[in-house]
């Protein structure tokens, strides 16, 4: 599922062996990869987060860490951190905005673990 289908609370969800799970969850659930959806016997059906496209950015300091972080914040954007990488699902406002800023970034196809956009507290 990408990121968006896990806030998604009510509709037919097809398994990756054809069956097909209803989800009538509350409003506001976020699915979480990991999560089981279902279990019938012995299977279990398991959230999973599909490859997206997204932006990989690789902080040369802490300092420019602290400014990506608050540029993707200022777009309400959620980001994931793995290892050194600050990672955004991927759009082009905040491609231009990181290339403005000097950022170096990549482009990739990978799974998000991070929140939909919109998805945020104050």
């Amino acid at each position: 599922m990408t990121a968006l289908d896990r806030r998604r609370v009510r509709r037919i969800v097809e398994a990756t062996d054809g069956t097909k799970l209803a989800l009538e969850l509350a409003t506001g659930t976020v699915l979480h990869p990991g999560q089981v959806l279902h279990r019938i016997d012995v299977r279990e059906y398991v959230v999973t987060a599909a490859p997206e496209h997204v932006l990989v950015v690789r902080p040369r300091s802490m300092e420019e860490a602290a400014r990506i972080g608050h540029l993707i914040g200022n777009l309400h954007r959620d980001i994931e951190v793995r290892g050194g990488d600050v990672i955004a699902l991927a759009d082009d406002a905040l491609a231009d905005r990181l290339t403005r800023a000097g950022v170096p970034f990549e482009r990739s196809l990978r799974p998000f673990q991070g929140r939909a956009p919109g998805e945020h507290a104050h």
